[in-house]
């Protein structure tokens, strides 16, 4: 039943993924985040639907007269379309072109046109709200329903795998989570209805408990980093701070015994074998990087190469073939098997991104108006802290809610200076005192009309 349930829910779709290619995203984005079809048992599980909503969604783009723009004109569209290149010649100079290789390197491509595509479809506030709320409903979808099998098992349930797809891993499905919650809290606090307001509150507990019961140290990393920007950007710094410090309290009181000791031997790495092993790896990185740092030793190389340069194996490629070495450091992933340039330009995208957003903050804050703006932009500086953060111990180079929250970062970042440049709707406020300013009215989605007008001495 469900099989049919998810087969005619995404075919019924496809009609109006052709004549509105934005509808095909949002789709598309449901079936990557929510998984809908691998909560089906049977064929429906096993359908590319991903990929023929991808096919329609870009037929419909290029008959269309409105969607017909691919990728937004805007410097880190061109940086990740060079990247993508880089990446392309660390395969071909390492002359590996085994399945795991061509199989990666496709899915790698598609995640960068996919999040191309965003940046030229995604044109207004709309539009970028509705796709944040789909993203964050499936996250918070996964969060209720593990989080309520964690309370009723008092945290003994431990997530081994995720959902599926990008999410897979426990330690992936940890990460995107920890991404998800500046987004819960963001629409949570903005919402007008306190029905949806408390629901999305609800949420934000879900994902820290569904976060706990995968035991992924990088998502507990990840979801702290989240947590203190957060609070940060908050209004209130010391309640918010102080908020944070009783959750933490509450946390460490309630949580399992054995989840404490999985995160506090993140200290404790000289006795942990995790720990070792994650050293040795970037060790071996480091190792990589210096033989061949230009376009190191090839896209998904790291563990073929892994072998020649582990002393403990005596130059060997003969190993136990269920042990998997990977980096354990998105960082050092992509310095070693795609080289220098690629690892700049990755660098570029995350660091481009927090420099973007803190420019708009501050433009923002000079106008009258602009809450959302300040809020959207704490939201994606959180999320954006969160990845840095966990990428720090897991191996997410190429993560596809990476390149798709930049991407929607781009689209972003376009609207509020399109919307911003317009004084009339966004007046500045160093107008001089007791001069009126005359806005006009005009509807913000969900958050309601702007008076007609106001004075320079408050916002």
């Amino acid at each position: 039943m469900r099989d049919l349930f998810v087969s005619l829910f995404v075919l019924g779709l496809l009609p109006s993924c052709f004549r509105k290619p934005f509808v095909g995203m949002c789709v598309f984005s449901l079936l990557a985040y929510m998984r809908l079809q691998d909560l089906s048992w049977g064929f429906a599980r096993e359908i590319r639907w991903s990929f023929y909503v991808a096919i329609v969604m870009f037929a419909g783009a290029f008959v269309s007269a409105r969607d017909r723009q691919y990728m937004a004109k805007e410097w880190r569209c061109y940086v990740m379309v060079l990247l993508m290149a880089v990446v392309g010649v660390s395969v071909v100079i390492a002359g590996e072109y085994g399945e795991s290789v061509t199989d990666g390197y496709t899915e790698f491509g598609k995640i960068i046109i996919i999040s191309l595509f965003t940046t030229g479809i995604v044109t207004s506030r709309e539009r970028l709200r509705l796709l944040i709320w789909i993203i964050a409903l499936s996250f918070g979808f996964f969060s209720l329903k593990a989080g309520i099998v964690g309370i009723v098992t008092l945290g003994q349930q431990q997530i081994i795998q995720g959902p599926g797809g990008m999410l897979r891993d426990n330690n992936d499905f940890a990460l995107a989570l920890a991404m998800g919650v500046p987004m819960l809290w963001h629409i949570a606090a903005s919402e007008k209805r306190t029905s949806l307001r408390r629901l999305f509150f609800l949420l934000v507990p879900m994902a820290a408990i569904t976060i706990m019961m995968t035991h992924s140290r990088g998502g507990f990393l990840a979801i702290g980093a989240a947590a203190l920007f957060l609070a940060w950007r908050g209004r209130n710094r010391f309640a918010a701070y102080g908020t944070l410090g009783f959750a933490v309290l509450a946390g460490a009181l309630l949580v399992p015994s054995s989840y404490t000791e999985r995160i506090l031997s993140i200290g404790d790495y000289e006795q942990d074998a995790s720990s070792r092993a994650r050293l040795k790896a970037w060790g071996i990185a480091r190792e990589m990087i210096l033989e061949r740092p230009l376009f190191g030793v090839g896209f998904s190389g790291f563990e073929r190469e892994y072998a020649r340069f582990d002393p403990d194996e005596e130059g060997t490629i003969v190993r136990d073939p269920d042990q998997i070495h990977v980096a354990h450091n998105s960082y050092l992933q992509i310095w070693a098997e795609c080289g220098t340039l690629a690892f700049i330009l990755y660098l570029v995208l995350i660091f481009g991104s927090f420099w973007d957003l803190r420019r708009i903050r501050k433009l923002a804050a000079s106008r009258y108006y602009s809450s959302w703006i300040l809020n959207y932009s704490a939201m994606f500086e959180a999320s954006l802290a969160a990845f840095v953060v966990g990428g720090v111990f897991l191996n997410r180079a190429h993560f596809d809610l990476f390149y798709h929250w930049v991407a929607l970062v781009v689209a972003f970042s376009i609207i509020a200076r399109r919307q911003l440049s317009d004084s009339t709707m966004y007046p500045e406020r160093s107008i001089g005192p007791g001069k009126l300013i005359k806005v006009p009215r005009r509807r913000l989605g969900r958050v309601g009309s702007a008076p007609r007008a106001a004075t320079s001495g408050g916002a």
